[in-house]
């Protein structure tokens, strides 16, 4: 599920007890990342966060500049952790029906995918970025950062801004949450930090951003006497995130397999598409700013190994996705009995009551 709107309101995890192993910090060569990107070893309770104070700066682990930045305004840690959240949905919503299932909550898995620069590790770093994008713009533009920015001034004067606020109409800031992450998510820029695999996690978080940057969508709303439109007043909003979702996915779909030029004299790292027959992209060509790029193939995630538990015991569908995602080695059918509300009746005004009734249902699991 997508969240709706950046007050904080948080889906509850039915599936497990999820723990969020996200809400960390990754110090790698320079390079400071956040969120589903971190790779420290330890990792945090989602759930105790949520419960204990929601947004605390203090609970995120940062390192003493985010942390400097976070505290700048009061509402930042509740959106920076809106951002996390939205990333993991999505995450989880698109690869919900493949062997990977953006599975987060085993942390050695998750460190293994990241530091190896498999294609779902790509996926990671551009949805987190294109998350906390979304969240740090829709956060200006709510007011919940009222004290870091406002709507998005760019595409009104200050006249026709105040006429926007005063009708409900404000635009998403994309330009400050662009600002705020170019500094938040790095570190100083040294010879250090233009490694291979940083060079490509920087890669994948810009394209995060500028998917973000591609998908507004011109709202408008009409003033005049009797509902005429008379005058009308239009804002950018940044469209569903499951839209920025569903482009991500195709990118990882077709991302490109990259190595590194010999640098034998040159500071830097050049990145260059690796050859292959069934590729569009010509040899010795660096990949362009819109194409997904990765280091390494990934296993099939048919057994459990370093980077996944495998898909022995997943639940499928059996007309459409248990042949795929079971690996070819079938799939057992269990019984078991759910509970649920039903024959619900409205009230006037403004009850529902309804009541509890139990079924009996099928679940294809994956055989070991």
């Amino acid at each position: 599920m997508v969240l709706p709107r950046l007050g904080f309101i948080c889906a509850v995890f039915t599936d497990c007890m999820f723990t969020l192993v996200g809400i960390l910090l990754l110090m790698r060569e320079g390079e400071a990342y956040f969120g589903i990107t971190s790779s420290r070893p330890k990792q945090f309770d989602f759930n105790r966060l949520i419960q204990r104070q929601p947004g605390d700066c203090r609970s995120l682990r940062l390192t003493g500049e985010q942390r400097r930045m976070c505290n700048r305004d009061p509402g930042m840690g509740r959106v920076l952790t809106e951002g996390i959240i939205l990333s993991v949905e999505e995450c989880k919503k698109q690869f919900e029906n493949e062997r990977w299932n953006c599975s987060l909550d085993h942390q050695p898995h998750r460190i293994n995918l990241l530091r190896e620069g498999l294609k779902e590790a790509s996926f990671l770093y551009a949805i987190s970025s294109a998350a906390l994008t979304t969240a740090i713009a829709k956060g200006c533009s709510s007011g919940m950062l009222n004290e870091s920015c406002t709507c998005d001034l760019t595409s009104f004067s200050d006249e026709e801004n105040a006429a926007t606020w005063r009708w409900g109409g404000c635009g998403d800031n994309i330009r400050y949450s662009q600002m705020f992450l170019k500094n938040f998510l790095r570190g100083k820029k040294d010879s250090e930090s233009s490694d291979f695999q940083s060079t490509i996690d920087r890669h994948n978080s810009d394209l995060g951003i500028r998917t973000v940057r591609r998908n507004f969508v011109k709202k408008c709303k009409c003033h005049g006497v009797s509902g005429a439109c008379e005058t009308s007043t239009c804002w950018r909003q940044i469209k569903p995130f499951q839209v920025i979702g569903d482009e991500l996915k195709l990118k990882y779909e077709r991302a490109l397999r990259v190595s590194v030029e010999n640098q034998a004299n040159r500071k830097g790292v050049t990145l260059l598409v690796k050859h292959d027959k069934s590729s569009a992209v010509k040899k010795d060509s660096p990949p362009s700013r819109g194409h997904m790029i990765y280091r390494n193939k990934s296993p099939d995630f048919c057994s459990r190994d370093r980077y996944s538990y495998g898909t022995a015991g997943r639940v499928c569908n059996k007309t459409t996705t248990c042949d795929s995602i079971c690996c070819g080695r079938g799939y057992n059918i269990r019984e078991i009995t759910v509970t649920e509300k039903c024959m619900c009746t409205f009230l006037w005004c403004c009850n529902v009551t309804c009541e509890t009734c139990t079924k009996d249902i099928e679940l294809a699991l994956c055989r070991g």
